[in-house]
């Protein structure tokens, strides 16, 4: 018998938060670069009573997620399709976050957009690192949104970008913009999308840079954002939830900034600490 199909790619923490509350009576697939990921990550599930199964995918080939995708439709049509997959700038180089981040996640939103079932809905785990960039030309913003997705790690300003950090900030940037441009398709189809934008969220991943390079830099943006500390996966995953709810029809092509106050406190926090001392 066939069931409605969830399809998680990156195992992970947030991924896992946001699966568990959107995957009661379908099928969950669980979808990793390491099958060993993903097939613990199915084994706590159907330990949960969820039905699932487990499948290497890499996020970077778009082969690989043309087999996802078939190996996903095989269980059912797919109602709800989960991008928590990347890399950070403390685990790869410049072309990897790049392949991964920046393309990998588009390519995705266009196959998964020719597919995704009627009322369907998808969310992309972007980051609140996309929204440390100054404003871009519009040209660049036109080019992120809407390029053809085998042309974008062409595009001269990705091309030329030598610092980790800068690739992940435009890979996330361009995670929002691509699914601004791509919810009008997804739309047609009678579907949503919409990315989440978090902070520091206590995952694997973050505790890889709070224990990096940049790990005082992590320190010091928990101990000034006004929230005064990490998030956790399951506020991300709340989040989520409501998105690829009945209650969140009418919100697509939309991203949303989830980071305790982080961002508000790097953009004009300082600022108005001067004016109040000045």
């Amino acid at each position: 018998m066939q069931k409605s199909v969830v399809v998680l790619v990156g195992s992970g923490s947030i991924g896992q938060a946001i699966a568990r509350r959107v995957g009661a009576g379908r099928h969950v697939v669980l979808a990793d670069l390491r099958l060993e990921a993903a097939e613990t990550a199915a084994k706590l599930f159907e330990d949960a009573g969820f039905e699932t199964s487990a499948v290497a995918a890499d996020l970077s080939s778009r082969d690989s997620l043309l087999a996802l995708i078939d190996h996903a439709r095989s269980f059912g049509p797919i109602a709800n399709v989960i991008n928590a997959a990347g890399v950070s700038p403390s685990q790869a180089p410049v072309e990897t976050i790049l392949k991964v981040d920046l393309y990998g996640t588009s390519v995705l939103l266009e196959e998964f957009g020719k597919v995704i079932a009627e009322g369907g809905s998808g969310v992309v785990i972007s980051s609140q690192s996309g929204h440390r960039l100054p404003a871009l030309p519009e040209e660049q913003n036109a080019a992120l949104a809407t390029a053809p997705t085998e042309e974008l790690l062409a595009l001269p300003f990705l091309a030329s970008i030598t610092d980790t950090l800068k690739a992940y900030q435009y890979s996330k940037r361009c995670n929002v913009l691509r699914v601004m441009g791509e919810a009008p398709k997804w739309a047609r189809r009678g579907a949503t999308v919409n990315s989440i934008s978090p902070g520091i969220i206590i995952t694997p991943l973050a505790n890889d840079e709070l224990r990096g390079p940049r790990g005082d830099g992590y320190r010091r943006m928990i101990a000034g954002m006004p929230a005064r500390r990490a998030g956790t996966p399951d506020e991300v995953g709340d989040l989520a939830e409501f998105l690829m709810s009945s209650r969140g029809r009418w919100i697509t092509g939309a991203d949303f900034l989830i980071d305790g106050g982080c961002t508000a406190n790097y953009h004009y926090g300082e600022l108005q600490y001067l004016k109040a001392t000045h």
